[in-house]
């Protein structure tokens, strides 16, 4: 009996340091890497909006911590490359406005181990979490979203690494990549999308060499001798002159699909960026990955997406499900069951924030994670694969 070839596209994006709202993720992020740098124990909820040379930091951070919010606003606007007032959005001239107070003592009550109803820190909120991994990539990624980061990761560094050389890019950019899949696994580049800000006298000519030259940089060379000149749709409006928090207004949060798996695996809902660890929907995204890609990693599944579950103030997971997708070599339940004995991976939050370092980190930063994607980076400890070995012993 033949089986019958199944095909299709997947398309997933990315955006770059100077989109709006990867502004405000960044500023959140610096302003929880400096409260934890003084204060370890600091509980940070910062919010961010960007618009028109105008910045708001809002939120909810009680921490001991001596916190210059305007200049780390400023000083995060301007390594991005938004220096020149003509952009509408300047370092230098931005106006700033600071509204932050103290967490809810409600929400400290069931966070604090001293004081919650279980005696050990419980999670900072009700709701899900999802971690997901597959064979698409050696960093265990989708495929789509991977190069997606990639391709702006590359334009972003060669604009900082030769200001005079790309003098015709300016900081705000997208990427879009959508791959050929065959019977589960990508095969082929079906078309790329990136529309970068430029200044008014730029040729096409020169970004679409640049993104060409960058294309092969990064794809796999055979998808790339594929492509037509008509499938590298660059600037598809023609032009994109006016871009970053002058162009569209940016909030902290809205990237959540770009910060996770550009839509292959699920998404709870819950952003990253400006949260402490406290906070499950980052520390437990964080740890549901690192089971997740140990699990594809220790040959358990192809495919590999874990739910995880919270009920704000208790410790244990209210639920913990895997899904392989029919591509495990052993039931999903049994995956589970592993996961909820918490002897491989504790999702208890105060274990997560031990094992992964979360108040500390160490060799990275909040504000790396908040451009180019949370996860399939190896800097990042949730990115290790180093629990492939007792994952198969559980399971034996």
């Amino acid at each position: 009996m033949s089986m019958v070839m199944s095909r299709h596209v997947f398309t997933s994006e990315s955006v770059s340091e100077g989109h709006p709202d990867k502004v405000c993720d960044q500023i959140s992020d610096s302003v929880l890497d400096c409260c934890l740098a003084q204060d370890p124990e600091s509980r940070v909820a910062c919010e961010v909006l960007a618009t028109t040379d105008f910045i708001v930091l809002s939120g909810e951070i009680t921490s001991t911590a001596k916190v210059d919010y305007a200049a780390i606003a400023r000083q995060v606007v301007r390594d991005i490359g938004y220096n020149d007032p003509e952009l509408g959005f300047s370092a230098d001239t931005a106006e700033i406005l600071v509204k932050i107070h103290a967490q809810s003592p409600d929400i400290s009550l069931g966070v604090t181990a001293a004081t919650s109803q279980t005696g050990e820190q419980g999670a900072g909120d009700q709701g899900m979490m999802f971690g997901f991994a597959c064979s698409d990539t050696p960093e265990l990624m989708p495929a789509p979203i991977f190069y997606a980061h990639k391709i702006m990761a590359r334009l972003a560094e060669l604009r900082h690494s030769d200001p005079k050389k790309y003098a015709f890019l300016r900081p705000d950019a997208k990427s879009q990549v959508s791959l050929w899949y065959e019977n589960g696994r990508p095969v082929g580049l079906k078309s790329l999308v990136v529309s970068h800000q430029h200044i008014p006298e730029m040729r096409e000519e020169q970004l679409r060499a640049l993104v060409a030259q960058v294309a092969q940089e990064i794809l796999p060379a055979a998808w790339v001798s594929q492509l037509s000149p008509k499938d590298y749709l660059i600037n598809p409006t023609g032009r994109f002159v006016q871009g970053g928090p002058m162009g569209d207004t940016g909030l902290t949060g809205r990237k959540i699909i770009v910060d996770s798996y550009g839509g292959m695996g699920r998404h709870g809902g819950g952003a990253f960026s400006g949260k402490d660890p406290s906070k499950v929907d980052r520390s437990a995204a964080y740890m549901a990955r690192y089971a997740a890609k140990n699990i594809v990693a220790a040959g358990l599944a192809r495919t590999c997406e874990i739910q995880v579950a919270y009920a704000i103030g208790r410790a244990v997971p209210v639920s913990i499900n895997v899904n392989t997708f029919g591509t495990g070599t052993v039931a999903d339940e049994a995956l589970a069951k592993v996961l909820q004995q918490g002897t491989v991976f504790d999702f208890r939050p105060a274990e997560i924030i031990k094992l992964l370092s979360l108040k500390a980190p160490r060799g990275w930063s909040y504000r790396q994670t908040a451009i180019y994607g949370h996860f399939g980076r190896a800097e990042f400890p949730w990115e290790q694969t180093d629990k492939a070995e007792a994952l198969r012993q559980a399971l034996a």
